[in-house]
């Protein structure tokens, strides 16, 4: 079986044109080399919108539909909603019993979206503790790569370190626990604390020498000997029989999307055109854009460079049509209206089709329905294999 890939959306409106050039060209790669589990993130939606509901089963729809518009296929990928897979929430709020809150209040957008977010009331478990969930809809797949931006790898992070500190507190044999446990005793009471410290410090902090501080800690205690050694390093580490596989960051190349001002294409700056936006629409928001300042009147020469038109040229235009505008831009040969106007048929070329598939599906939502639950089912069997693993070393398979 190839290696398995797990990715997520949160349904909080339609998708523009970022997240197709962003994310959703990269599921169609992906869909065709790996295993791969896509779903819509409807309980991560809630950590941010849990006051105003309404929206968020809409939005869920939509977004399969648009899936499946641009290419993602059923038969090859498991597409699901995360609220049908129970076990996420299990696994989130088992891995929580376990998780430092140090980890959850260093996570980068912790504060950020805290900040951004200043009309909304954040102060909540669900919002502080979303890393957990996140985490917990990777780790249920075994996932072996999540295709990640580079500046997002340190959000995957702690999705590793909940892995390592999982396997450590419960990959371990009765034998290894009573052997860790003399270990410490052997390091005597000054050793232990120096120890217990460390550990905190890697685990909890995140503070990579304190490995190499452990290690010259325990090469110095000859009250231990090298088997121990090894087991206390490998403890500290988080080191342990693999319940949880940790997962590995899959780089993609961001595709910096840029918006109707330069800026990067995003809703919350208004500066973005729907996936399957009206074409009447597209063509005024691209028309009206703002252009290189130098150029006030038709015959004054500017530069492209300094035009947020021309970042779209570079993704949607072909060689010689980018030369050409290059060359009449900086000589006043062409206007910025008929700059925009080849743009336009650019963009409305590649959003005919998936409007029109969108179309189709959006007509068909019992077949929606089907495609959601299918995926859910198969969802749900992979996750509970997980599970049956979780549960019985955390002593909850009693029954």
């Amino acid at each position: 079986m190839s290696a398995t890939v797990v990715s997520g959306m949160r349904p909080t409106g339609r998708l523009h044109l970022g997240h197709y050039h962003g994310v959703l060209k990269n599921w169609l790669r992906l869909q065709e080399q790996h295993e791969s589990f896509f779903f819509v993130a409807d309980l991560h939606a809630l950590t941010t919108h849990y006051e105003h509901p309404e929206g968020i089963r809409q939005s869920t729809w939509d977004l399969l539909v648009e899936w499946l518009a641009v290419g993602l296929d059923p038969e090859k990928a498991t597409l699901f909603v995360q609220s049908w897979v129970p076990q996420h929430a299990e696994l989130a709020l088992l891995l929580g019993m376990l998780t430092p809150l140090s980890w959850l209040e260093r996570v980068p957008t912790f504060k950020d979206q805290q900040e951004q977010l200043r009309d909304r009331d954040l102060a909540t478990f669900g919002f502080l503790g979303y890393p957990a969930l996140m985490s917990a809809d990777i780790l249920l797949y075994d996932a072996a790569w999540v295709p990640v931006g580079a500046d997002q790898v340190a959000h995957l992070e702690i999705c590793r370190e909940l892995a390592r500190r999982f396997n450590s507190l419960y990959g371990r044999s009765q034998e290894d626990s009573e052997a860790l446990a003399a270990g410490l005793r052997a390091l005597g009471k000054k050793g232990k604390q120096q120890y217990q410290r460390l550990l905190e410090r890697f685990q909890q902090d995140g503070d990579g020498s304190a490995v190499t501080q452990a290690r010259e800690l325990l090469d110095s205690a000859a009250s231990i000997n090298e088997a121990t050694r090894i087991l206390l390093l490998a403890n500290l580490e988080g080191k342990g029989r693999t319940i949880l596989s940790e997962p590995q960051p899959l780089l993609t190349e961001a595709a910096k999307m840029p918006g109707l001002d330069g800026r990067k294409m995003s809703k919350s700056y208004g500066n973005a055109i729907a996936l399957r936006e009206e074409p009447e629409t597209v063509r005024k928001k691209l028309l009206t854009m703002p252009t290189d300042p130098a150029r006030v009147g038709r015959h004054d020469p500017g530069d492209p460079e300094r035009c947020p038109v021309w970042p779209l040229h570079q993704i949607y235009s072909h060689e010689t049509t980018r030369a050409w505008v290059q060359e009449g831009c900086r000589s006043a040969g062409i206007g910025c209206v008929e700059c925009k106007s080849v743009l336009v048929d650019k963009v409305l070329e590649e959003q005919e089709p998936i409007r029109a598939r969108a179309e189709d599906w959006a007509a068909r939502p019992e077949r929606l329905r089907e495609i959601a639950a299918h995926g859910a089912e198969k969802a749900r069997a992979r996750a509970e294999q997980t599970l049956i693993r979780v549960r019985e070393v955390m002593g909850l398979d009693a029954g």
